[in-house]
């Protein structure tokens, strides 16, 4: 994998935190010019994005909520207007909405339209407005970052889960008319640590799910935020001949 990535551009939705952030920082790290995105969350951004310019990164900041699709051209031609090339596009934005699978009265209509129109319609808008750029690129790729939750069905909600299945769908179609220029590819992580699933679902039921999966987990792993970006970037700037793929982060816990 190569790891001198200077003069690339690097756009990930959702970089203000978690996952997102960790993936930022690691290609600031390896001379990636990084795009830092969030729909609501400014301070944390620039936090992020001092991290990067210490790593030695250049840093673009952009707001741009990834379910308005004026939002994504915007955020595209902010990115031109600045480097004038995209090389890898990350779409880490993501949202869901905790319910219990059995209480199908937890959601309605409004619920899966908010979910997928970040969760699928948001990839799907920002791949449309990037896909001039990525195309002139040398090494144009994208990395949808589902879940196991798009291949299990389980997650946070049936809302969620299902909105990974289509992201998992959407990515396979994207990988075959992107080509050959581009490789389109996904990850999906199980459990994840960190605040923002400590928030969802409580402390408590975080640890006593955590614990659990790491007991019946192969590896006894969970992932962290890190683990996570590590293989964001494998697929951005390694596996040259893969596309239309997704792999599994979770310990090896799907196997039971």
């Amino acid at each position: 994998m190569k790891t001198d990535l200077s003069g690339r551009v690097a756009i990930i939705t959702g970089s203000s935190s978690g996952v997102g952030a960790a993936t930022a920082r690691l290609l600031g790290g390896m001379g990636c010019r990084i795009v830092i995105n969030y729909a609501h969350s400014e301070e944390p951004a620039k936090v992020v994005a001092a991290e990067c310019e210490a790593l030695g990164a250049e840093v673009l900041i952009c707001r741009a909520d990834v379910s308005d699709d004026k939002d994504c051209k915007n955020l595209v031609n902010e990115v031109m207007n600045t480097w004038g090339k995209i090389d890898i596009l990350i779409n880490y934005a993501g949202t869901t909405k905790f319910v219990e699978h059995k209480n199908l009265a937890g959601l309605d209509k409004e619920d899966f339209l908010n979910i997928y129109g970040v969760n699928v319609i948001g990839p799907f808008q920002m791949v449309r407005a990037a896909e001039s750029a990525l195309r002139k690129s040398s090494a144009g790729s994208i990395v949808n970052v589902a879940s196991i939750a798009g291949v299990r069905g389980v997650g946070s909600s049936i809302a969620y889960a299902a909105s990974k299945g289509a992201l998992l769908t959407m990515t396979q179609s994207l990988a075959r008319v992107m080509g050959p220029e581009v490789r389109v590819n996904a990850i999906c992580p199980g459990f994840i640590q960190g605040e923002w699933l400590k928030k969802g679902i409580g402390t408590d039921n975080y640890e006593r799910i955590r614990s659990s999966y790491e007991n019946a987990a192969p590896l006894n792993l969970t992932c962290t935020a890190e683990d996570v970006a590590e293989s964001i970037v494998a697929f951005a700037v390694g596996h040259g001949v893969t596309t239309g793929q997704y792999l599994i982060l979770d310990g090896g816990h799907y196997l039971t």
